[in-house]
């Protein structure tokens, strides 16, 4: 959904105080086959207005950033929505800015958070960011992309810096954010430094002098903060983009705290086989944010499923297209060949390792064998919730870790999703 709300309605907007939840506006059809892909695919809201920012990027080349604080080291497909439209302003030769949260990180952006977040050290933010590139360069043209760090300006603040900051907003605008009244009702804590992060993070509009500023659409409070201060300090226009939140695998918000996600450096195996566990209803989703297939085949696709074409189909189309991306067409290829192998036919891969085991031991002690860097309360706890099974040949299912097992009858067993083990014996 694409916010095409004109400068006037924006500022009116803004007055009557609504620019803390802006609304969704319809596509405007005329307008939008007027707009380039990179204004219309993968985006949610364009704030004030899409026409406006078309314009000046026909005048000129934009200034546009993205903000990442390092709070962790894994990226997912989640990330890579607004990662790929970033690459896509750079790619279109626009001055594009990674902007890397070292000052406001050790604040933590409170959004979607019911606690506060832990401070990080200056070696675990590095650290971070040091995986993280290594990551998002799968995605994103370094050599493209300048990176600026936020804690050049916000340590050099001062005490009036801050308080002239503090006076562009009240406390009533930056506690009616969700996550503030979730806490207000459930009768949690809210820190001063929580409430001051959206400042902050709006402040680097102004140091970097911006004309767009891009995010997940659960970052729109801290951005519409940003366009309001930059209309406060420089008096100038600043645009915001929002990409999609995408669904994980099992259709909640993509998330690494609900194991739902797929990071972007899943072995290929592992990304294909997560990728087929979506439902059907996210396939078109993910067709249109996280690859490049065309809008055109996207919509056939569509319409074969709503005339009854087996979604499968699809969703491994979609699984070897993510797959290909990340790694490469060979192992795209393989990894469509080892689900149907493991998951599909329930066959034991033929690369799967061979251990030698002895001939008597409990389920529990067989799991020890084949995963020996795994703990006794894992293995166990794996076992009694169904996740181990023996071939022999067919599949077989183990729930009890003190079973006793006749291995010289096993031909091989699974423990997890997707980890096999051939047995041999001395």
């Amino acid at each position: 959904m694409v916010c095409y709300r004109s400068q006037a309605e924006c500022s009116s907007y803004h007055k009557e105080k609504k620019w803390l939840k802006p609304q969704k506006i319809r596509y405007n059809r005329a307008v939008t086959t007027q707009l380039p892909k990179l204004l219309t695919r993968g985006i949610e809201q364009i704030v004030p207005d899409a026409v406006g920012l078309l314009k000046l990027m026909e005048q000129k080349k934009i200034r546009v950033y993205l903000g990442i604080d390092p709070t962790g080291s894994v990226l997912t497909l989640g990330h890579s929505v607004v990662l790929r439209k970033l690459q896509q302003f750079a790619t279109a030769g626009h001055e594009v800015i990674l902007l890397i949260g070292n000052g406001t990180v050790r604040i933590g952006d409170p959004t979607g958070r019911d606690s506060t977040r832990p401070e990080l050290t200056d070696v675990a933010i590095q650290e971070n960011f040091k995986n993280w590139k290594s990551q998002a360069s799968s995605i994103l043209d370094f050599d493209k992309i300048a990176i600026r760090y936020n804690g050049d300006w916000l340590d050099k603040l001062t005490y009036q810096d801050i308080v002239k900051l503090l006076a562009k907003t009240t406390i009533q605008q930056l506690t009616e954010r969700d996550m503030f009244q979730e806490r207000i009702k459930k009768e949690l804590p809210i820190f001063g430094h929580e409430i001051i992060y959206p400042l902050l993070q709006g402040y680097d509009s102004v140091a970097m002098d911006v004309d767009l500023e891009i995010g997940g659409s659960d970052q729109l409070f801290n951005m519409l903060m940003g366009r309001t201060l930059q209309k406060a300090y420089s008096n100038r226009e600043k645009w915001v983009l929002t990409t999609p939140i995408i669904d994980g695998t099992d259709g909640r918000k993509m998330s690494k705290s609900y194991d739902n996600f797929v990071a972007l450096t899943e072995k290929p195996n592992e990304m294909y086989g997560k990728l087929m566990r979506i439902a059907d209803e996210q396939i078109i989703q993910y067709f249109t944010l996280l690859t490049d297939t065309p809008l055109e085949e996207i919509s056939q696709i569509e319409q074969a499923m709503q005339a009854g074409d087996n979604p499968m189909e699809f969703k491994q189309q979609l699984a070897k297209t993510i797959v290909r991306q990340y790694h490469s067409t060979d192992l795209a290829n393989q990894a469509a060949a080892h689900f149907s192998t493991t998951v599909q036919r329930k066959s034991v891969p033929g690369s799967a390792p061979s251990i030698t085991v002895a001939d008597s031991l409990t389920a529990l002690e067989l799991a020890v064998a084949c995963l020996s860097q795994e703990s006794k309360s894992n293995l166990r706890r794996l076992i009694t919730q169904g996740g181990m099974a023996m071939y022999a040949p067919d599949e077989e299912k183990v729930i009890n870790p003190e079973q006793v097992l006749d291995t010289t009858k096993i031909e091989a067993v699974r423990i997890g999703k997707r980890k096999y083990f051939k047995l041999q014996h001395d």
